[in-house]
C-alpha cells in the first residue's frame, strides 16, 4: 500500500493527492492518515511542492464532501433516513445514525462541521447533515476548510519531518497501512453482516 500511495502521488502529483483524497471523503478506501503523510514525504524529498500538497489534500477533502453534502440539501432527512434503510447495508449506516448526526449538527452549528472535519468517519458523515440544515455552501466551504487544513497540515508535517528516515518509514508505514486497511475492512465487513435491515419507508411518508 504504501508503494501505490507513493507511485500515484510521484507520477500522477497533486491530481494524485486530490484523487485520493477525494476518495477517501467520498468512500474511504484509504485514510487520509496514510495518504497525507506519505504526501509529506514525497514533498521532503522534493518533487512537490509541501503547500502543493497541501493545498492539494484540501481541494481533494472539500470536493469528497460535496456529494455527501448536496445528498443532505436536495433530498431532506426523510429520503436519507430511507436510504439509510434500504441500502444501509452497502453503506453500513443506519437511519438511527442518520438521526444521531443530524442531532449533533443541530447542537453545535457551524462547529460540529470545523471539528467534525478532524474526526475520522464523522468527518464524511458530518456533510449530509449540513446539508440537511440547508447550511450555505459558502459557509460550509469555510468550515471545511479550516478544519481540513488543521488535519491535512499535521498529517503533511509527519510525513515531511519524517523524510531522513525514508527507509524506516517506507518499513514501517506499509506493514502499518496494511493493518489500518485490514481493520477497515474488517469493520465494515462486520457491520455489513450485522447490520439490521429496517422497514422500508413509503414514498407517502417521505413527505
Amino acid at each position: 500500500m504504501f508503494n501505490f500511495i507513493t507511485q500515484t502521488i510521484e507520477t500522477s502529483g497533486y491530481i494524485g493527492i486530490v484523487f485520493l483524497m477525494f476518495l477517501e471523503n467520498l468512500f474511504p478506501p484509504i485514510p487520509s492518515e496514510v495518504i497525507m503523510p506519505l504526501a509529506g514525504y514525497v514533498a521532503a524529498q522534493g518533487a512537490l511542492n509541501v503547500w502543493g500538497v497541501l493545498a492539494a489534500g484540501i481541494i481533494g477533502s472539500l470536493l469528497g464532501a460535496l456529494p455527501w453534502y448536496y445528498l443532505g440539501y436536495y433530498f431532506g432527512l426523510p429520503r436519507v433516513k430511507w436510504l439509510a434503510a434500504r441500502f444501509g447495508r452497502v453503506l453500513t449506516v443506519t437511519p438511527e445514525e442518520v438521526d444521531s448526526a443530524v442531532v449533533w449538527f443541530s447542537k453545535y452549528g457551524t462547529r460540529a462541521v470545523l471539528f467534525g472535519r478532524l474526526i475520522p468517519t464523522i468527518r464524511t458523515l458530518i456533510s449530509a447533515p449540513a446539508g440537511l440544515a440547508r447550511m450555505g455552501l459558502p459557509l460550509f466551504f469555510f468550515y471545511s476548510a479550516i478544519g481540513t487544513a488543521i488535519w491535512t497540515g499535521l498529517l503533511v508535517c509527519a510525513g515531511f519531518i519524517l523524510e531522513s528516515q525514508y527507509e524506516r518509514v517506507g518499513h514501517l508505514v506499509d506493514p502499518g497501512t496494511n493493518i489500518v486497511i485490514g481493520i477497515v475492512i474488517a469493520v465494515y465487513v462486520y457491520r455489513f453482516m450485522t447490520f439490521e435491515r429496517h422497514p422500508k419507508t413509503a414514498v407517502s411518508d417521505l413527505h
